[in-house]
């Protein structure tokens, strides 16, 4: 559909900045455009005072004035000839993307418990009988769970939990679901937060 006078921004010229909006980008070509120096010099000082109001002052003055200036000369592709009151020759800097992160992919059978849960597995599969491995056991089965809720829309089985942690401990915890008693949680609680994470 072609409406005359009607353009999305999707159809106009890619913003080099834009945070700052394409009236501030029309701003610096029209001052780019100026015949004086001078001319090109106060309509730059101008702009940066608009720039200021946009986005008020954080961190150090000189830190905020340089990033100004830097961001005027990206704007202009460097073209507007005037007298920068600080060096500019850095700006490009500011538009390398940083490096990735490496992310530490660790081989589990199941993600939904996570790494940490698998290292208490092990944990709990060399402890000798005692009241704190029988305490841990509790923690872990209870975590599991609270795992299980948030990864599968608020629906966990006691069982299933019960389950997984005799196998994932290699057969030595042994939780008897007649007796074993889970800590009460809302499953409401869990939807609820996974909905406002989204």
């Amino acid at each position: 559909m072609n409406i005359e006078g009607l353009d999305y921004n999707t159809q106009r010229e890619r913003l080099i900045m834009p945070e700052y909006g394409r009236e501030i980008q029309k701003m610096v070509d029209y001052a780019v455009e100026l015949p004086t120096k001078e001319e090109r010099q106060q309509c730059a000082e101008t702009i940066i005072g608009v720039m200021q109001r946009m986005f008020p002052q954080n961190g150090t003055p000189e830190n905020h004035n340089q990033k100004l200036w830097d961001h005027l000369a990206l704007m202009s592709d460097f073209k507007l000839d005037i007298d920068y009151p600080c060096d500019v020759s850095q700006a490009l800097k500011i538009t390398d993307k940083p490096e990735p992160m490496p992310y530490p992919m660790k081989d589990i059978p199941v993600r939904h418990y996570g790494y940490m849960m698998f290292e208490v597995f092990e944990k709990l599969k060399s402890m000798p009988e005692s009241p704190e491995r029988d305490e841990l056991a509790r923690i872990t089965a209870n975590q599991m769970k609270r795992c299980l809720y948030q990864w599968s829309h608020g629906s966990a089985d006691d069982e299933k939990v019960i389950s997984d942690l005799a196998r994932f401990t290699d057969g030595v915890i042994q939780l008897d679901p007649e007796t074993f008693v889970f800590e009460k949680m809302n499953e409401r609680d869990f939807v609820e937060k996974k909905k406002r994470k989204k």
